[in-house]
């Protein structure tokens, strides 16, 4: 289900009864166009999403955690200049349209009542968060600024005057007198062609909602009753996540067998987004970061196709060395001058081999150089061996870190810069230098017999869980030969259940995560060891046993929980 009108109501009904009479406590902008406003309510403090995402815009309740960037936005500021500490008094949907308004009562420096509105606008790649002064209706500021030459038919800008979106001509679901519906029942008895009417006729139906009020409109004689109830599930929402063409999608009724419920709309929509507005705030935040190591991956990736082609042409030493050989022994048959001769090969047979010759040269120097040639690709597999080995480990590194940045969180990735600033891939400022980094703790999990289990979520926090922190009569876990995080279980005789859950957390945080049957090692930590000059996160170890779980996404939730 999109966050269509219905969906919208549903919302508001939702917030309503959570946040009204509330005041603002806090004022936050994680992120470029999504806002929290932290409202109080029945001692309570409810954390509400507003975004203006172009993919994922929503209003919603949230306990996802988020990160305050170092300096506030100027949106920020004039948020929190008007509306701390401010009133809601009002929440309500525009018609049935995807346009949120909070009604706020401030006051002015001078002590005056100043009733502000908030207006979320939910609409794709047009969604914006606007601030509105009521009484003159001028707009104080957007966190997207939109000037005329962007949209003819208002300006989103401070000090212009608000504009309500275009008005649809299609009717408001929740004030048609003259019931519609009726006509297009008796002139649509398909359900898919009512449902494509029904969203024509009517404002605020997705595709998804028209073919369940279409579905409800086919099942009951009593068209009317049918309708209300439609319309009635926005009172009494049963908030589900379910399972469609392969894809997950949500909605507020209860038409199939869904695949998980929620209490509230709000869980529902940080279950259903959590992962998909992560992805995009490191694909954007992390944006260098992914690049860089892309870029470094392809560059060695060449480079060991290059090695590889290399070494195999040093097959061909041997040979040189055979007809050097040959020439030294046959040196009588060689005529001056001659550019090629052919001589048995008592290596082989006797078989006649022709070995082409200079004829500037004589046949001694013809055959010290085929020797020279032989000794210079007999030097260079020795080098191109070890170039071989920096490489590929070069690459597993690389990779490594390319698996940290999918599973990373927006908070992560300043651990992830810090890393490749240590390795040499980016560049310092004065700045970063003179500060002394601050590393985030592990991810902790806690086992269903009350055993502690750590998962490092980057190569620094892996190395310092593994080999500093971790004591020595612990267990560490690493998918075999797989990059992936350092997990270490917190006692010296766990239990084979632990052992089982911890394998589990260490194949769902590897790149591993999507597959099944995975072979996770396990060994006590007094038997890691980090060879010298190893990159960050690489250990050897010996003495391992091997474990083989499948990651479960529900019991990493378990876990964590």
């Amino acid at each position: 289900m999109a966050f269509d009108g219905i969906f919208t109501r549903a919302m508001a009904n939702e917030l309503n009864e959570l946040l009204l009479e509330g005041r603002v406590m806090k004022i936050s902008q994680p992120y470029a166009n999504e806002v929290i406003l932290t409202i109080r309510q029945n001692r309570h403090n409810y954390p509400v999403l507003l975004s203006a995402h172009p993919n994922y815009a929503r209003v919603q309740v949230t306990e996802i955690p988020y990160t305050n960037p170092p300096v506030p936005t100027n949106f920020t500021m004039v948020l929190r200049k008007y509306l701390e500490g401010a009133k809601l008094v009002k929440l309500e949907q525009l018609n049935c349209d995807r346009v949120l308004n909070f009604y706020f009562m401030t006051r002015n420096e001078l002590g005056d009542r100043l009733p502000l509105i908030l207006s979320v606008e939910i609409m794709g790649r047009y969604s914006n968060i606007i601030l509105v002064e009521q009484e003159t209706n001028k707009i104080l500021d957007t966190v997207k600024h939109v000037g005329m030459n962007q949209n003819r038919y208002r300006t989103l800008l401070p000090g212009a005057t608000y504009k309500n979106p275009p008005a649809q001509t299609k009717r408001d679901p929740f004030s048609d007198q003259d019931k519609l519906y009726l006509e297009l029942v008796k002139d649509h008895p398909n359900r898919e062609v009512l449902a494509m009417q029904l969203v024509k006729t009517y404002q605020g139906l997705s595709r998804q909602s028209a073919l369940q009020l279409a579905k409800m409109l086919h099942e009951e004689r009593d068209l009317s009753t049918s309708f209300n109830a439609f319309l009635e599930q926005t009172k009494h929402p049963k908030a589900n996540i379910f399972t469609e063409k392969n894809k997950l999608a949500f909605d507020i009724f209860t038409h199939h067998t869904t695949q998980q419920e929620f209490v509230t709309l709000s869980e529902m929509l940080d279950s259903y987004y959590q992962e998909k507005a992560v992805r995009d705030r490191v694909f954007h935040q992390g944006a260098k970061l992914i690049h860089i190591v892309k870029k470094e991956l392809s560059k060695n990736q060449t480079k060991l196709k290059k090695l590889t082609k290399e070494l195999k042409n040093t097959d061909k030493a041997d040979g040189l060395r055979v007809k050097g050989e040959l020439l030294t022994t046959y040196l009588y048959q060689v005529k001056p001058n001659a550019t090629s001769v052919t001589l048995p090969n008592y290596y082989d047979g006797e078989k006649p081999v022709k070995i082409t010759l200079s004829p500037q040269l004589s046949p001694a120097q013809n055959s010290q150089k085929y020797f020279k040639k032989y000794q210079k690709l007999k030097n260079a597999v020795t080098h191109i061996e070890q170039q071989l080995a920096l490489t590929k480990a070069e690459i597993a590194y690389l990779e490594s870190v390319q698996m940290q940045l999918e599973l990373a969180q927006p908070s992560d990735l300043n651990d992830i810069e810090l890393e490749l600033q240590t390795a040499g891939y980016l560049t310092q400022t004065k700045q970063q230098k003179k500060r002394k980094p601050k590393l985030s703790k592990p991810e902790t999990f806690v086992a269903t017999d009350g055993t502690e289990i750590s998962v490092g979520k980057n190569n620094l926090q892996n190395d310092r869980l593994s080999l500093k922190t971790a004591q020595k009569n612990h267990y560490w876990l690493h998918v075999k030969d797989i990059p992936g995080s350092h997990v270490i279980v917190h006692s010296s005789q766990p239990t084979q259940e632990t052992l089982l859950q911890a394998a589990s957390l260490a194949a769902y945080y590897s790149k591993a995560r999507s597959s099944a049957n995975v072979p996770v090692d396990y060994v006590q930590v007094r038997h890691l060891r980090k060879p010298n000059g190893a990159k960050p996160g690489f250990v050897i170890y010996e003495g391992q046993k091997t474990l083989y779980v499948t990651p479960d996404k529900a019991l990493v939730a378990k876990l964590k929980n």
